[in-house]
């Protein structure tokens, strides 16, 4: 509960963003910020009746520009403290005669779980941090009084990242030792203002930088709302600009000639029809790995179906996927794999499936079903005495995981890995494995990490406990898939960050 007495004051004045004298200082601690964050979180400041019953128009726009600048002070601090934290496990791990390759192993994973973000995140807000309290304390300055928020100090910090520590620093100052210059810039102009002093300081780091983001040029996918997918290619300027102005062109020049379509529809099919050398609404062959009930295939249930490597889709959309091979009133639509691991014969014709009509060229889809336990959801366990994951329990784990397993990790799934190694006696089980990424199956391996799984009746479904140092363990539990009830599940299940000592694991 917050009491006034938290905040009181030892004294000490901080400046306004500008440098003005204001209230005096607090010494922070985690109570008192909890405290604060109650407050602030639980204060009745609107309501639907009344509008605002304890303030006007005006303090209501001043108080929403003074939280503004609290978030920016906010993340400052958490600057501040990645920073230090990183500095003491270092310097204890040192003393220790940890190998200086190990020393900073898992410190970003534990700023990411404190921080409720995904490991990637917490690596970028690490480096921002050092980078922040070492090499750019003007930059720091704006961000702690509110002039830049957290974005603006990643962007100054981005576009110096290819230049010596005395260029950085002296933009460092040029931009941000008087916060006039850099207030009221947004994104685009401060960004733009970093990459012209650093190109008049270096010339040549920006030239091996552009030479290097060249190097790094891909291809990536991400699921969108209603079962569309954002497909992304980060290309040199010179090449992305070419594809979007033939992509434009083409769209151009069918409307003219009468075609409905609009132009971003046009513009989408011609990227689709020339990258896959085939028209875009031509059928494709593909194996699709549809975790659904028995209900939703054959009784037109409305529950949703899980897609590998998308999420959940709509029934009836599922239904439609499957109907590309699947007959009514047929048997043997589909043909799954062996149970002992071999993929064997995943697709083919329904048997008196009549043929295609001339000319007409179908789509081959092989389906791969996955069952779920009765009443749970669970999927049905597979065991193997290897080292190594079999193909079909890897299709199995990464079906069940559907991303990275680490919380509030949403990477894709790269690593097939043992929960307790296969050296401590793990076994090669459905049970003993998990997805994750490549970066939280490194991360696993730093000092003093450990983990175990949750017995299935305990936990309902999949969980996995990891204990890291200093902190408190965290329950990473499998996602629901088709069939899973949704009713009488502990709500705790879905992610537990209590402190474990002292209580039963999985209690509220």
């Amino acid at each position: 509960m917050f009491e006034e007495s938290m905040l009181e004051p030892p004294g000490g004045p901080v400046p306004d963003m500008l440098g003005a004298p204001a209230e005096p200082a607090l010494r922070l601690s985690a109570r008192r910020v909890a405290a604060f964050a109650a407050l602030v979180g639980s204060a009745a400041l609107f309501d639907p009746d009344s509008g605002l019953p304890d303030h006007s128009a005006d303090e209501a726009l001043e108080m929403l520009r003074e939280l503004e600048v609290l978030k920016s002070a906010a993340c400052a601090a958490q600057a501040r403290l990645a920073a230090g934290f990183d500095h003491v496990v270092r310097s204890d791990r040192a003393a220790r005669g940890v190998p200086a390759e190990r020393q900073g192993q898992g410190v970003a994973a534990q700023l990411a779980i404190a921080r409720r973000e995904s490991p990637h995140r917490g690596k970028r807000h690490l480096g921002l941090g050092k980078i922040l309290v070492t090499e750019m304390p003007h930059t720091l300055r704006a961000l702690s009084q509110g002039v830049l928020d957290e974005w603006g100090a990643t962007l100054l910090a981005r576009e110096t990242a290819c230049l010596a520590l005395d260029d950085r620093r002296r933009i460092d100052e040029d931009m941000c030792s008087d916060l006039v210059r850099v207030d009221g810039l947004g994104p685009r102009a401060l960004a733009a203002r970093a990459q012209q002093l650093a190109q008049a300081l270096d010339p040549h780091s920006v030239v091996a930088r552009a030479a290097k983001a060249e190097s790094e040029r891909r291809v990536t996918s991400r699921p969108a709302p209603d079962t569309m997918v954002n497909v992304t290619a980060l290309l040199p300027v010179a090449a992305g600009v070419s594809v979007v102005a033939a992509l434009s062109q083409e769209a151009e020049r069918c409307r003219a000639s009468g075609d409905r379509r609009s132009r971003g529809q046009i513009m989408a099919d011609t990227l689709v029809e020339r990258v896959t050398g085939r028209p875009a609404r031509a059928p494709v062959d593909l194996e699709i790995q549809l975790v659904m009930t028995d209900r939703t295939l054959f009784q037109g249930d409305a529950e949703p179906a899980l897609l590998n490597g998308y999420g959940v889709v709509p029934a009836q959309w599922a239904r439609s996927l499957v109907g590309c091979t699947f007959i009514p009133g047929s048997s043997g639509v589909v043909v799954d794999g062996d149970a002992d691991g071999d993929d064997g014969d995943v697709g083919g014709e329904p048997p008196g499936a009549p043929d295609a009509p001339p000319g007409d060229k179908a789509a081959r889809v092989w389906l791969r079903r996955l069952y779920t336990a009765p009443g749970s959801g669970e999927l049905m366990a597979m065991d193997s005495r290897a080292r190594a994951f079999p193909t079909l329990m890897k299709k199995f784990i990464t079906t069940r995981d559907a991303t990275c397993r680490t919380p509030w990790c949403d990477a894709p799934i790269r690593h097939i890995d043992h929960v307790v190694a296969f050296a401590a006696g793990g076994a090669t089980s459905t049970d003993n494995g998990q997805g994750l990424c490549e970066a939280c199956n490194y991360d696993k391996e730093a000092e003093g990490w450990s983990e175990e799984t949750v017995s299935e009746a305990e936990a309902g479904r999949h969980a996995v406990v990891t204990t890291r140092p200093g902190g408190p363990a965290t329950t990473s539990v499998a996602p629901p898939l088709p069939g899973t009830p949704v009713n009488g599940l502990p709500a705790d299940l879905v992610l537990d960050i209590t402190p474990r000592h002292g209580r039963r694991r999985g209690a509220a």
